[in-house]
């Protein structure tokens, strides 16, 4: 191995070990260095050797904010370890104290959050994949069936999926332009699938063995209210949802007791008959406008804007409508009887987990849906802007009067029906036949020459050269 990069892989070791502040087990205290002997904390520091030294080697060729928020993605890694030692020394807590012991590392996981919220970056995409990812250390709340969230594996490989979303853009926007880039990408996945999720596998499949003798965890009095405490399940609720992400300035707490609070659905209207999609008024033969688009049949008049919803109506339909600048919208309580329908928004993000029977994505502009199967089809009509990846299977999608949609499809996916009409600028970014390898791209025809031969048209796409 070259010199330079051991040298390199030893200074980084280095700054590991030094990055939470007390994570090393207090000298003379015989129960925290067993702790740190047992077989589970040798192999969480293998991880960060191989997979988090890895992403913070690559962070460094790049600088700047990837640096910055590659080094707290490192501190939030080294945290787990010191609540995984602590927890060897440490009854179950209850809700509050569940909350107060995981605070160091929830105070990691808002500070990641707020480096991807305000003014957009030019490495807002990194800064995402990052953040969202880090979501995927919270399946140290599992406390069994009942809590609110998915099994451990389950969780680190659905918050992944998250992740995934933004992590693919910077694959697609740098692979032929940075290595460095795609370097970081690749390293930052490797580090949750195999990484996290092997050690999870092998370690904690049924979530962390809490001790039956040792200290108790209570949340400050300071912190407890009057009122009855939220139950604990409230926080793996916060945990298994990315529509639920610490805003910031507040703690997960916080959000935590707001959302046991409440339902999901508080405060929306039923979608009525003049509602539906069928009997709309407004429904245009025309593709909504972009940032850097003008279409010319858009009527003059301002379009107005009903109010915000993500609602499940008769137990059969999901509508998600004018929604807004809301990057964490989710649906994650669905079967495959349901259908969902996404009109009117607009710079947002939705993830559907589960299977549904269809989903229509109408209307909208700079929209990303990530879904994972779907019994019948996708369809995507009057969008521009469109941003589409599918986790699992799904027969037909259809791109119908969209200007510009990138779509990602699965191994699982890869048989599926695509079928465009009046539609510009669609890629479709495909995983190749090597784990290693980038996506490959393939761009859609949009352009045909017909020519009369034989008494009938045949048609074929254009080719471009260089294309």
């Amino acid at each position: 191995m070259d010199e330079k990069l051991i040298q390199r892989l030893e200074s980084a070791i280095a700054r590991l070990e030094s990055l939470s502040p007390g994570s090393k087990p207090p000298s003379g205290t015989l129960d925290a260095v067993s702790a740190a002997s047992e077989p589970s904390i040798v192999a969480y520091d293998d991880l960060l050797v191989e997979y988090v030294v890895k992403v913070s080697l690559a962070a460094e060729k790049i600088g700047g904010q990837v640096h910055d928020i590659t080094i707290v993605l490192s501190q939030a890694f080294a945290t787990q370890k010191e609540l995984l030692m602590k927890i060897k020394q440490t009854q179950k807590p209850d809700g509050g104290g569940m909350t107060e012991f995981l605070k160091p590392l929830n105070d990691k996981l808002a500070q990641a959050n707020n480096m991807s919220e305000g003014k957009r970056s030019d490495f807002f995409n990194h800064l995402k994949a990052a953040s969202e990812s880090l979501s995927a250390l919270i399946w140290i709340a599992y406390t069994g069936k009942g809590c609110g969230m998915s099994m451990p594996i389950g969780h680190v490989e659905e918050c992944w999926q998250s992740a995934e979303f933004y992590n693919n853009k910077v694959l697609v926007e740098y692979k032929n332009k940075d290595p460095y880039h795609v370097e970081w990408a690749k390293a930052l996945k490797e580090l949750y699938v195999p990484g996290l999720r092997d050690y999870v596998k092998a370690h904690y499949p049924l979530g962390p063995l809490w001790s039956t003798t040792g200290a108790v965890v209570s949340a400050p009095k300071s912190a407890q209210p009057s009122a009855p405490n939220p139950p604990s399940a409230s926080l793996a609720n916060l945990a298994s949802s990315s529509s639920s992400r610490p805003k910031q300035g507040q703690g997960m707490a916080a959000v935590f007791q707001e959302i046991s609070s409440k339902p999901v659905t508080s405060g929306l209207r039923k979608v009525t008959d003049d509602m539906k999609t069928k009997n709309r008024k407004d429904r245009a033969g025309f593709v909504s406008s972009g940032e850097n688009e003008v279409q010319k049949s858009a009527p003059k008049t301002a379009a107005k804007t009903g109010p915000p919803k993500l609602e499940l109506v008769m137990g059969r339909k999901w509508v998600v409508e004018n929604q807004i600048g809301v990057k964490d919208l989710l649906i994650d309580d669905c079967d495959p009887k349901q259908t969902v329908y996404i009109f009117g928004c607009k710079d947002s993000v939705l993830q559907i987990k589960g299977k549904v029977n269809n989903i229509t994505v109408d209307k909208c502009t700079k929209m990303g849906v990530l879904f994972t199967d779907v019994v019948a089809a996708f369809e995507t009509v009057n969008c521009s802007s469109i941003e589409v990846q599918c986790q699992g299977a799904a027969p037909t999608i259809s791109i119908d009067n969209t200007a510009g949609c990138q779509l990602y499809l699965s191994r699982e996916s890869l048989e599926t029906s695509i079928t465009t009409a009046k539609a510009t600028e669609v890629n479709v970014m495909v995983p190749s036949s090597d784990p290693d390898a980038d996506l490959a791209e393939h761009p859609l025809p949009q352009q045909y020459i017909h020519t009369y031969q034989d008494g009938n048209f045949v048609t074929n796409p254009v080719s471009h050269s260089g294309g």
